[in-house]
This record gives structure tokens, C-alpha cells and sequence, in this order.
């Protein structure tokens, strides 16, 4: 669902008069709404191109359904951010509009007209996936189905594994209605004695997050078999419940608002401030109810009031399997034929020879482009900083931390330096959403350890991704840097594309000693930067100055050309920016993984912009800024996506690539993915999207496998020039 354009008389574009012969020109008030999409429909629209995956028989069946449940896990996220922000504008009577003239509300209602829609669509292809896998012996059977010998083993499994973790809760004057939990899956049971009419209700929380047991239970230790953790409780409720009669037993689960946190102009205590928001957070105000299809419109109306929402807007009626995210359990299952080809993240192809320090190739061979799945995160980034944390040169290492996984080696190899008399310093960002409780931890854990623990900057967040090293070289200090587009987190390094730069270029590092001053310090005296563009001071200020200069430079009679590869475009100052170089004549291609809120295509405003979205086994990560600057090819990447809040209101790091042979890497990177048949999708004015075809003739893999390909060739022919090169060593050696 998408708003069309408006006819509206007052935003309209007026045509200016000329003389005779003179060209009509169309002017557009930028300002306008009409001209901007919403950034909420634009979002659920992403998900329906991420739903089209789950559907797409040219994708193995494990796969389908692992876009199935990214779609589930994506809608909790929504509600929990979006609805919920946009709940707290309507309960403050927030009146003012967004970028494209709706109210909050108004906002709510029309995402909930596509969410339903698209759930109506997931529930019915999930019947169609479930058929599919059983046909592959894999089966998510119901209780009653189980046969008797089986349903007797599962009831044993239940009085030893499941029982002993259950607190069933009465509802009644002396019980008050209990807790509902985040994302919890619970039971409404309503139960009576056999000579009484009185019925009781009672709540069971199904306990599947912490205790070990998956929500897909395993029937068969040699069969693909499944039975869900409910229907297990559901069908041994005579244990719990010895001589009542079960009347009914009906499954719900709530969705509650992750939005909690204040933003206060000064914090005396961050961490605390932190820890405060996600309790908040814990009891923060319902968004959603989901209930299942078999409960009464009574037991809906109850638990609709008791929990404070609107019975008709917010309760959603599920068909299917509850929390569709779960299905991640059914992903994981070892059948290869049903994945896609294993991809096994190879050494880049200049850092696999026998350098015994990375410092040294980087110093002699650098500056590396490295290109995360397609070349390994492990051997590249996870090594510069095991090295530094262990080389007698290296005197210290700052980076920035947003997100690392739970067992992550980044936070060994910080201890191992501090540990070996390294001057460590972290700035850890608490407010990384649903990461805060793991980054306290760590920050805790690092300060212990004797670490240089800071919060950034009050009232930014820091998203930047980069490590700073500073060595003492046989020439003095030099100073080397990795600067990336994606988290310190070997886990998402293998599913997610991200680039990442390690270099020792020398006014990147001394940008980089007045960047980290500016976290450590936690304010901003003047500083001036050579090569790096942080926000939220210089980086948009350059990006627009970059645009202007492209109209400047393509009125002269030089062709223009901007192409950008980012997750999202909503910055209203950039997409206006944007509309008067297309209109000006400049091409500007547009790679936007989700949310656009630009409108390509509109004559005599946007016809010159294209912009195209990209799904495919990885999700879709880095960001490139490229100018062509009148032949002077300008290419940049970093952490920062065309967001206000990654503008204005974040600590984010762009860095200029300006080596010839990485500008090309650069190069491949975006004609690939502007030349994708398979899995790109060209966005139109309405904010809808049409999926590419390969015709006949033209290449049916995506640039993700093209990727995949290219990393290989480039690795083999460094190993094969490699072996020349040692041959040739070992040849001279003989003839000495």
C-alpha cells in the first residue's frame, strides 16, 4: 500500500512562461509533501520485497524460510520502534506532520492496512511452506497427530523437562492479572471444577527463551519431526491442572514499546540512565496483541482491556504459527540441498601471503579495500586487532564499539593489550537499540579489566566503526586505522556485505587523534579534518556542497553523475538536494536497501534519478558515496546512511577510498549491483517496486554470486602469482 501522487492545486509544479519558442519549465516548490514518500509505508514496503524471497522458487526451500521468518522478526521490530514512537506522538498530541504531510496517527492506521495485507499473504504461503517441507520429510505436526506410543513419550518429555518450569497464574480478585512479558508466547486457560459452572482463568507463560528447550520440539531423534512447546503444554494440561475440566486454552503474545529512552541535554550518570530505560522498557506500554484464531471475541475483549489497548485496531488475529521469528530453529536444519551453496569467506587476496605482521603489508602493500562476506572478517579485521593487542610496537588502540556478538574475540583481543601494558581506550555506545544490555556488560567488564571506558557524547549516539592504532615504526609513530561500514561482529560479518578500509594514511590518522579527543573529551572545541567527514558537523554540510558542485560542474558542459549505495534516504535537505541536480541534468543512480523516501522518475523533477533496491542471501549493508567531480573521481565509505538522526544527531565516520586500484574495486562493486537481473527491484514514483527479469541472453546470478565468483578468481590468481614469485626465490637461491 502506497500513496499516490496529488493533484493538489497547491502543490503542483507551476510552469514558468517564456517568449516565443522559449522552453516551458515546470517549478517544483521542494517543500512540497506530495513530492516525498512516508518513511513508515516505505519501510513495510522493503518487507514485502524481503516476503517476495520467502515466495521465490528460485531460492532452496530452507531459504525461502529463512526470509519467512526475517519478515516476522522485522514486523516485532516495527511495532516495538515505529508504531511505538508513533503511539507516544499521538498520546502527547503531537500535531506536527512528517516529511510527507501525514499525522501520527494517520501514519498507524495506513501501516496497519499493510500489515495486514502482508500477513494475510504470510499466513497463506506458510500452508504452502509446510507442505513444501513436509514433501522433504521435515514436519511441524500438531499434537493430535502424534501417534499414541509418540504422545506418550512427549508426555514424559513434558513432566521432566517442560513441567517443574511452569507458574501457572489464576485471574481472579485475590489474583490480579499477572505481567505479560515482551514477545512472550503465554496460554489463556480457562478451566472449571466437574460439578461447577464457575469458570477460571488462568495464564501459563511459555518459557522457551533461557531454558534450553527450542519452541520446535523434536519428536523423533531420527526423523525431521517437530511438535511446538505449546501444543505440548496445551495437551498435558490435566498434570497442571489434576481434576479441572479444561474448557479452553488459547494462545496470545504482546508486543510492547521499545521506546523509552530520554534524551537529557546533560547526564550525570549515562550508564545508570541506561540501565533505568530498560526497566522502562520491561514495563513499557503495550503496542500489539496477537491472539490466535480459536480464541472467543470475550477472552479477546478481556485481555484487550486488561492490557490497555484498543480491541478493535490492535489485536491481530493469527492463522499460522505464533512469533513466525522461531522459524530461524527450522532454518538450521543440516540438509544441504535445501540451503543455498555453502559460502566460505576466503583471505583477501593480498593479505594471504606469509607477511608476518599485517602492519608491515599494510604499510608496504596497502591501503586494503576489504569486501566482508565475500572475503573473511576473521583474517582481516579480527587480525589487525589480535596483532596490535599483542605487538611490543604497538602502543595503543582506540576503537568504537556499537554492536559485538555474545563469545566475540574483539573483546579478548582488548584485554590481551591492556593486559600486555597497551594504553586501551573503547567508546562504548549504550543506546545501540536492543544491544544496550550487552554493551553495560561489556563496558562494565572492560572497565574492570582496566580499560579506558567512555559513552561518547551526550545526546549522540556513536554508530562510527573504526579501530586506531598507533605503533612506533623504524621511521617513528605511524598510525593505522580501520574504518568500516558495519559492526565488530564476526557473526553478522558472515551474512551481512560490508566494507571496511585498513590504511596508515597519515592525515586519516591524524583526523583520526582529533576524532577520538572529540568522544573522549565528550564536546567539540574547533577541529579541522583533512580527509574524513564525521557528523554531525562536516558530513552533510560536504555531501551537499558535493551535489552542488556536480550542478555547478555539469551546467558547464560536464556530465554529472552521482551514484550513492545506502540502507535508507529520508533526509528531506538531501532529497532536495538530489531533485535540483536531477533537474539540472546530473544522472543519479540510487542503490537503497530500504527505506527511500525520494520519488525517481517524475518528469521534469526525478526523471534523471534511478534508484534500485537489492535483496539476496546477504542483507545488503555498506555504504558508497561516489562523485564524479568533473573526472576527479571522488569514492566514500563508511558508517553513516542518508538519515536525519545519522546526520544531525550521530557520531558517524565517511572516509575518502583514494588509491586507483581500490577506487576500482569500488567501481566493480557498483556496476555490479546497477546491472543486477536477479535480485534488484526498480523503484517507481508511487513508492511501489517492479522485480527485474533477466531476459534470455543476460545473467541470471545476482551480484551477490558474481561477488562470490570475483573474490575466488582474485584470491587464486594471488596465490598463483605468489608461487611464481617463490619459485623464482628458490631458483636464485640454487643457482647461489
Amino acid at each position: 500500500m502506497v500513496t499516490e501522487l496529488k493533484a493538489d492545486a497547491s502543490v503542483k509544479p507551476k510552469e514558468e512562461k517564456g517568449g516565443a519558442g522559449d522552453k516551458i519549465e515546470k517549478v517544483f516548490d521542494l517543500t512540497a509533501p506530495q513530492w516525498y514518500l512516508n518513511r513508515e509505508l516505505s519501510w513495510l514496503e522493503f518487507n514485502r520485497r524481503v516476503f517476495n524471497e520467502s515466495k521465490d522458487e528460485r531460492n532452496p526451500l530452507l531459504e525461502r524460510l529463512f526470509f519467512f521468518s526475517v519478515i516476522g522478526s522485522n514486523l516485532d521490530e516495527f511495532f516495538m520502534k515505529r508504531i511505538g514512537g508513533l503511539k507516544q506522538q499521538v498520546g502527547a498530541e503531537v500535531k506536527l506532520l512528517s516529511i510527507d504531510g501525514r499525522t501520527p496517527q494517520q501514519q498507524i492506521d495506513e501501516s496497519y492496512e499493510v500489515i495486514r495485507d502482508l500477513l494475510g499473504k504470510q499466513q497463506k504461503l506458510e500452508l504452502e511452506l509446510l507442505a513444501l517441507l513436509a514433501g522433504q520429510s521435515i514436519e511441524i505436526v500438531k499434537y493430535a497427530a502424534l501417534t499414541e506410543p509418540q504422545r506418550q513419550k512427549m508426555s514424559v518429555y513434558f513432566r521432566d523437562n517442560i513441567y517443574p518450569l511452569l507458574t501457572p497464574q489464576g485471574m481472579d480478585p485475590a489474583h490480579p492479572f499477572p505481567f505479560i512479558s515482551n514477545l512472550s508466547l503465554n496460554l489463556l486457560v480457562a478451566t472449571r471444577h466437574a460439578e461447577g459452572e464457575h469458570v477460571y482463568l488462568n495464564r501459563i507463560k511459555v518459557p522457551t527463551t533461557g531454558t534450553g528447550i527450542p519452541r520446535f520440539i523434536r519428536v523423533e531423534p531420527d526423523k525431521y519431526l517437530y511438535v511446538l512447546f505449546e501444543e505440548v503444554i496445551a495437551n498435558n494440561l490435566a498434570i497442571i491442572f489434576p481434576g479441572m475440566i479444561i474448557e479452553s486454552c488459547e494462545l496470545f503474545r504482546v508486543t510492547r514499546n521499545a521506546i523509552t529512552e530520554k534524551w537529557p541535554e546533560q547526564a550525570v550518570d549515562l550508564l545508570s540512565m541506561i540501565e533505568s530505560a530498560l526497566r522502562e522498557r520491561k514495563f513499557a506500554e503495550i503496542v500489539r496483541l496477537e491472539v490466535d484464531s480459536t480464541m472467543t471475541r470475550q477472552h479477546r475483549g478481556m485481555l484487550a482491556a486488561e492490557l490497555g489497548i484498543d480491541s478493535r485496531k490492535d489485536v491481530f488475529t493469527v492463522d499460522g504459527i505464533m512469533g513466525k521469528r522461531d522459524f530461524m530453529e527450522i532454518v538450521a536444519i543440516d540438509k544441504p540441498e535445501l540451503h543455498f551453496t555453502p559460502h566460505q569467506p576466503l583471505d583477501h587476496y593480498k593479505l594471504s601471503g606469509d607477511f608476518p605482521s599485517i602492519f608491515h603489508q599494510i604499510r608496504e602493500e596497502g591501503p586494503f579495500l576489504l569486501q566482508h562476506p565475500y572475503e573473511s572478517f576473521i583474517s582481516s579485521v579480527e587480525r589487525f586487532l589480535r596483532e596490535a593487542s599483542t605487538d611490543p610496537k604497538v602502543l595503543g588502540i582506540k576503537m568504537t564499539l556499537y554492536r559485538t556478538s555474545a563469545n566475540s574475540q574483539i573483546i579478548q583481543y582488548l584485554l590481551d593489550a591492556a593486559q600486555n601494558g597497551k594504553q586501551v581506550a573503547v567508546v562504548v555506545e549504550l543506546m545501540a537499540r536492543f544491544d544496550e544490555s550487552a554493551n553495560i556488560h561489556w563496558a562494565t567488564y572492560l572497565e574492570q579489566a582496566g580499560i579506558h571506558v567512555t559513552y561518547g557524547v551526550v545526546g549522540l549516539k556513536t554508530h562510527s566503526k573504526v579501530i586506531f592504532v598507533v605503533r612506533r615504526d623504524y621511521n617513528g609513530l605511524k598510525r593505522y586505522a580501520h574504518i568500516g561500514t558495519g559492526n565488530y561482529h564476526a557473526g553478522t560479518a558472515r551474512v551481512y556485505s560490508d566494507l571496511g578500509l585498513l590504511t596508515c594514511d597519515s592525515d586519516i590518522g591524524n583526523d583520526l587523534t582529533e576524532f577520538f579527543n572529540f568522544l573522549t573529551l565528550g564536546y567539540a572545541p574547533a577541529r579541522n579534518y583533512k580527509k574524513l567527514l564525521p557528523s554531525p558537523k562536516i558530513l552533510k554540510k560536504t555531501l551537499l556542497e558535493n551535489i552542488k558542485r556536480e550542478i555547478e560542474q555539469h551546467s558547464k558542459g560536464n556530465s554529472g553523475l552521482i551514484q550513492w549505495k545506502t540502507n535508507a534516504l529520508t533526509d528531506q535537505d538531501v532529497i532536495a538536494a538530489l531533485y535540483q541536480a536531477a533537474q539540472a541534468g546530473v544522472k543519479i543512480d540510487l542503490i537503497v536497501r530500504d527505506s527511500c523516501l525520494l520519488r525517481p522518475g517524475i518528469p521534469g523533477l526525478s526523471e534523471n534519478i534511478r534508484v534500485i533496491s537489492l535483496v539476496g542471501r546477504f542483507l545488503e549493508h555498506s555504504r558508497i558515496y561516489y562523485f564524479k567531480n568533473n573526472g576527479e573521481d571522488q569514492y566514500f565509505i563508511g558508517s553513516a546512511d542518508i538519515m536525519k538522526r545519522n546526520l544531525e544527531r550521530r557520531v558517524e565516520v565517511i572516509a575518502p577510498v583514494e588509491a586507483p586500484v581500490l577506487k576500482a574495486q569500488l567501481r566493480e562493486i557498483i556496476n555490479l549491483q546497477l546491472a543486477d537481473r536477479r535480485g534488484a527491484w526498480d523503484m517507481q514514483a508511487d513508492g511501489t517496486y517492479m522485480q527485474r527479469k533477466p531476459e534470455p541472453k543476460e545473467e541470471k546470478r545476482s551480484a551477490q554470486e558474481l561477488s562470490i565468483e570475483r573474490s575466488e578468481k582474485r584470491l587464486a590468481e594471488a596465490r598463483r602469482l605468489y608461487k611464481k614469485q617463490y619459485s623464482k626465490k628458490i631458483a636464485k637461491r640454487k643457482n647461489k
